[in-house]
């Protein structure tokens, strides 16, 4: 059985050598062909030279080298379309996957599971983060048709029906988390302690992460479109309430001091609400907008691998 490892990269100069020396180490203790493919998603260190070296002098490893920056969604897409393994595992370079995990994935993957999910411990976080992640997961699971789970993230091993059904979902928008539940098949996970981060800083800032979040929240489900509807009626049933309310006490007391600063505070929060109607309305909008237009996830500048694998309908079905 072939094993893939698949490794965005993102400049990963500082790490990616020993990254790979420890990866090869691990994999070569256990049984069976390994493959490292690398993804350099626009990097502007010297991670493509790294990789160039590394792929001369390893024929497991091989890589692919975006033209700019298309983010890890597409590298990891990348990844998925040139990786050849019965068995693919997607891991960040950064060592925070630790790589001893990958034995226990194949063994779980050889019980029948067709997707293991590390889940970390969020050991060492702070607590802000914590109760964030919390409550967001709280939330979301309330809202989009599928499940996520609270410390899962792309640290995982696809079984190759599992693979080829994720690149049968050619989206433009795409939220992998959350097409790796949608696609479901038989699935487990177990939990293992937080790493830290061995050089360098997260490249997830704060604002990355809230357009992340929103992503989950706006790709599997219409439900915030429903629930700006079912407030526009909230709305106007109170504006009416309150409208025969005070037609009501001008019949039986007349009319009193007009109400200057209750009508400026409707007036702006119902600004207000009608402005986030046309945000969400928006984001749904620019969606489809990215969507029709149909431009590639990514562009390739250079590479050392073949041809990227493309799944055919029915091979999909025959597995």
């Amino acid at each position: 059985m072939l094993i893939s490892i698949v490794v965005p990269c993102f400049n990963e100069e500082e790490i990616i050598g020993r990254f790979h020396d420890h990866v090869t180490a691990e994999l070569s203790r256990g049984e069976g062909e390994f493959e490292l493919v690398y993804v350099d998603d626009g990097s502007h260190d010297r991670t493509l030279p790294i990789l160039e070296e590394i792929a001369s002098t390893d024929p497991r490893a091989r890589y692919v080298s975006f033209s700019r920056n298309f983010g890890k969604e597409a590298a990891m897409l990348a990844g998925l379309q040139h990786a050849d393994g019965d068995a693919v595992v997607i891991m960040d370079a950064d060592l925070q996957h630790p790589p001893e995990l990958v034995h226990r994935m194949l063994a779980l993957h050889a019980e029948g599971h067709d997707q293991v999910v590390a889940r970390r411990t969020r050991t060492g976080d702070r607590v802000t983060r914590t109760l964030t992640a919390r409550a967001y997961y709280w939330l979301i699971n309330r809202l989009v048709d599928v499940e996520l789970m609270d410390g899962v993230g792309d640290f995982r091993l696809l079984s190759r029906r599992t693979v080829d059904a994720v690149l049968e979902l050619t989206e433009y928008n795409r939220f992998s988390k959350g097409l790796f539940a949608w696609v479901g098949f038989r699935t487990t996970t177990f939990e293992y302690e937080n790493a830290v981060r061995e050089q360098g800083r997260s490249k997830w800032t704060f604002g990355k992460l809230l357009n992340y979040g929103l992503d989950g929240l706006l790709s599997f489900n219409n439900k915030p479109l429903r629930a700006a509807l079912y407030l526009g009626l909230l709305l106007v049933s109170l504006a009416t309430a309150y409208a025969t309310w005070i037609v009501g006490v001008a019949l039986v007391d007349g009319v009193d001091t007009p109400g200057y600063v209750t009508l400026l505070v409707i007036v702006t929060a119902l600004a207000g609400v009608q402005m986030v109607m046309l945000g969400l309305v928006g984001e749904y909008v620019g969606r489809i907008y990215y969507e029709v237009k149909r431009r590639p996830h990514f562009l390739v500048k250079a590479a050392s691998t073949g041809v990227p694998r493309q799944p055919r309908r029915e091979e999909l079905l025959r597995r």
